[in-house]
């Protein structure tokens, strides 16, 4: 279907979730109340399933191996290792020191002791997520890692899945998934430990739910249902596009994919091959704008979770665009690629939270303190400051802890 550009932003207003809000708080309070008890019930209220155990025996990963071929558990490590290389290489400095002589400041980078990840398996199965969020963890320093995904027909977590988490170095799995395991892992149950932070992707319950629990326990970001916003000229293939953007409506009913072209016969081409290959889609649109100036201003008030360029130059618009929660350049650069093996982060903001928050990374699961450590003389060299901010303040025994020092 193709838009006008003005008509881009008010796609935003389709995703409100306030409606949701009153739900999910029923599950959270109903977790807080009867823990596993409650998981129990709402498993096979909503995943139409009823478990016996919600932790994940090892004897069961250890059999998980042998029901996945050897080929993709290579293919798993592979991707393990450039997403591992990637959080490494990128990680912040963990021991910033400045001596400045009279005064050393520093600032020190500590991971959280236990943190628990979401990892997505009710549509299809999310390996790949287990890495993405499993790997950042342990690049950080995280001593423990837990993680919830939803059980599969049989109850049990898919095989390929318990592979992956058990690669990316996940310590305790509980086969509970939507809202509920966001309260689980919020304020811990019989089996769910109770963790420091909690970071993942999920459907629009799962969002809701994060954002209602980090009032007690800090999150990553809302990271919800898929999007996708593609940039494109003249000379953009437009077979690439369409299959870009129907690669991320597969997540889910609520992902929306839109392009912005400089062309109208580039978009009657995307919009014919995406008709050919999966119909008409409302959570499909293509808007044609007057220059790519135009387009980077609506990304920008858009923030899309993914940001594709499909233009000549992808690099020399970089420094313009200030909302996005990963940006892919140029036709070779598929958001496929980031979604598996490249070794960036699939975990981004969606909902337009790209404003406002950054993808996962190592950084994620770190936080921080400063330190100071002055001589008398460097004291002394600000005693002054002190005192007359203090006094301004109307906090005279501040004011004093200094001036003692110096009698």
């Amino acid at each position: 279907m193709i838009i006008k550009p003005d008509e881009v932003i008010k796609l935003r207003r389709k995703l409100e979730f306030d409606k949701y809000f009153d739900i999910v708080k029923e599950i959270i309070e109903k977790v807080k109340n009867y823990g596993d008890k409650a998981l129990i019930e709402f498993t096979e209220k909503f995943d139409g399933v009823k478990i016996n155990k919600i932790k994940v025996e090892d004897e069961e990963i250890d059999k998980a191996y042998e029901k996945v071929d050897d080929e993709t558990i290579d293919s798993l490590e592979s991707a393990r290792e450039n997403i591992e290389r990637f959080h490494t290489v990128t990680l912040v400095e963990r021991d910033m020191k400045i001596d400045f002589g009279e005064a050393i400041l520093g600032k020190k980078y500590v991971p959280y002791d236990i943190v628990g990840l979401y990892i997505p398996g009710g549509r299809a199965s999310y390996p790949s997520t287990a890495l993405m969020a499993g790997v950042a963890a342990k690049v950080a320093g995280v001593k423990e890692i837990v993680a919830c995904t939803p059980p599969d027909k049989n109850g049990k977590v898919k095989p390929l899945t318990l592979v992956a988490c058990d690669i990316a170095g996940i310590n305790e799995i509980y086969s509970v998934g939507g809202a509920q395991a966001i309260a689980a892992m919020a304020y811990g149950t019989e089996s769910v430990k109770k963790v420091d932070k909690i970071a993942g992707p999920g459907n629009i319950y799962v969002t809701v739910a994060k954002i209602l629990v980090q009032k007690d326990v800090p999150i990553d970001m809302p990271a919800g249902p898929s999007e996708i916003m593609i940039i494109a000229d003249e000379n953009a293939n437009a077979r690439f596009i369409a299959l870009d953007a129907i690669a991320q409506l597969e997540h889910d009913p609520m992902s929306i994919a839109v392009v912005l072209t400089t062309s109208i016969n580039l978009a009657e081409k995307i919009e014919s091959e995406v008709s050919k290959l999966i119909g008409k889609k409302e959570n499909f649109v293509i808007s044609v704008v007057n220059d790519i100036e135009e387009a980077i201003k609506i990304a920008n008030e858009f923030a899309p979770e993914h940001l594709s360029l499909f233009l000549s130059e992808p690099e020399k618009y970089l420094d313009s665009i200030k909302n996005a929660g990963s940006v892919f350049l140029g036709e070779y650069s598929p958001v496929a690629a980031g979604d598996y093996a490249v070794g960036t982060n699939h975990i981004l903001p969606t909902m337009g939270y790209a404003k406002y928050y950054s993808g996962l990374s190592a950084e994620t699961f770190l936080k921080s303190y400063t330190y100071q450590k002055l001589t008398k003389d460097g004291l002394k060299r600000i005693k002054d400051i002190i005192i007359r901010l203090a006094l301004a303040e109307g906090l005279p025994y501040h004011a004093k802890s200094v001036e003692e020092r110096f009698k």
